[in-house]
Formats: C-alpha cells, structure tokens, sequence
C-alpha cells in the first residue's frame, strides 16, 4: 500500500463569469475552473491563484485534493486536470477538477523520476536518453502514487537500458503501458561535426595562378606603351620648338 499522506485542501467559490469575461478574473488573481466526473454535474467555479499553486505543486494530477465549494457541506475528493498555462509567463490560465467515486478505480499517468547516478554518464561513456517521463496506471484515487522511482546505478555501458518493467510496482496500482517499453537508456555520445574546407579541384589553382600572371603582364605591357607614347609627345613638341626657332630666324630682316 501506498504511504498514507496528508490530506491537500482547497477551496473555490461557484463562478457566474464565463466565457471572455474570464479575463476580469485574471486579472483579480482568480483562477476560473471548472467540477466534472462520471456521476457529476459540470459546475463553473473559481480559486483564488496564490492558494491554487502550492496546492498544484504538490498534488501535481495524482493525488487527492479535499475541493471544499463555498455553500457545500462536504468536501469533494478530487484529481487537478487539463492545467491550462500561459504561453509567455507560464502561469495557470484554466483547470479542471475530476471528482472521483473512491470505490471505482481511475486511468491517469504518473512521473517517473530517475534516482541514483549512471556511471556511464559520470564516465563520460554516453549519454542518458529517457523516451519516457511518464506511463499510464490504474488504481483507486486513494492508492495512486505521486510518482514512480526508477534506479539507473545499473546503467554502466552503450546499449544498456531499463524498461516499464523495471519499475516495482506499487501494491493496488496497475501499470497499462507495455512493459516493454523503453523509460531509460544510454546512447553513445554526440559526435562533435567537423568543418570540412573543400581543396580546389585540380588544375583550378594553376589556371588562377596563370590568369594572375596574364593579368600582370598585360599591366606591364599596357604601362610601358604609355610611357613610350608620353615619351613620343615629347619628342615631337621638341621638333616643333626647334622648327619655330629656325623660322623665325629666317623672318628676320637684315640689318642694313
């Protein structure tokens, strides 16, 4: 038998806010949700956000919560569902309350939490992959567990594994996942992707090495007619001096 733990209780206040209207309760740090079971009449009701979250933390969706509805007599025993969350501060938006009949058993999944230490993972062997957080069980609302231990000291190489069947099961809880099924095991390690430089294909460097060359040759050649053709301008206004000078020689007069 499961141990015996102490009762979680929470109180809420019947809601006559529905619909978009809901974001008014929000926004005074009440929690809309609603009462539904098998033999039960759906009823809108609402708690207060700061009492509802310790409350969800450690009754998580598998352990009993006493659900005291302002006006009622008795408290009813219920299973926190179908948490709703904001997508940016995570914060519960919506939830449900299942009310069970503690004589019938209940289907619901349950946590497994891994326990000891792989060695290896602490060598540096491989790496822990765990397909698997939860499975699904079945067992009266009073014996479900709040979580399933599973020891993976056991795992010390590549290609060891620990299974469904692997979990002791509690005393009056059912466990409906295959037992087959694969919770734990260690893969080798990631391999680290080396960047590869692709080599130029062969004949691709010398071909850019001639066309350098090409290129440098043509500057040469291109650098040298230029400086003969300012050289050429040079001579011939030269020429054009001397020719101007011999003329006006010529055009002088005689001095009689």
């Amino acid at each position: 038998m499961s141990d015996k733990k102490e009762k979680i209780k929470l109180e809420v206040e019947k809601r006559k806010v529905t619909g978009r209207q809901v974001k008014v309760l929000r926004r005074d740090g009440l929690l809309p949700a609603n009462i539904y079971g098998k033999k039960t009449k759906s009823l809108a009701v609402q708690a207060d956000l700061k009492s509802f979250l310790p409350v969800l933390k450690q009754a998580g969706e598998t352990t009993l919560v006493e659900l005291k509805v302002a006006g009622e007599d008795k408290a009813r025993p219920v299973l926190i569902h179908n948490v709703q969350y904001h997508p940016l501060d995570e914060q519960p938006l919506h939830a449900d309350f299942y009310e069970v009949n503690l004589k019938e058993k209940v289907t619901t999944r349950v946590e497994i939490e891994l326990v000891g230490e792989s060695l290896a993972v602490k060598e540096k062997i491989g790496i822990l992959i765990q397909p698997l957080t939860e499975i699904e069980v079945e067992a009266l609302p009073t014996d479900l567990p709040e979580k399933l231990q599973l020891e993976i000291s056991s795992l010390k190489q590549i290609g060891d594994a620990l299974t469904v069947g692997d979990i002791k099961v509690p005393e009056g809880v059912t466990f409906l996942t295959d037992q087959k099924e694969t919770l734990v095991k260690i893969d080798p390690p990631a391999k680290e992707e080396e960047v590869v430089v692709a080599a130029p294909a062969e004949g691709e460097e010398g071909e850019e090495a001639e066309k350098g060359e090409e290129g440098g040759e043509k500057k040469e050649e291109k650098g040298e007619e230029t400086k003969a053709e300012g050289e050429g301008e040079k001579a011939k206004g030269e020429e054009q001096s001397q020719k101007d000078q011999v003329s006006g020689q010529k055009s002088q007069p005689k001095a009689e």
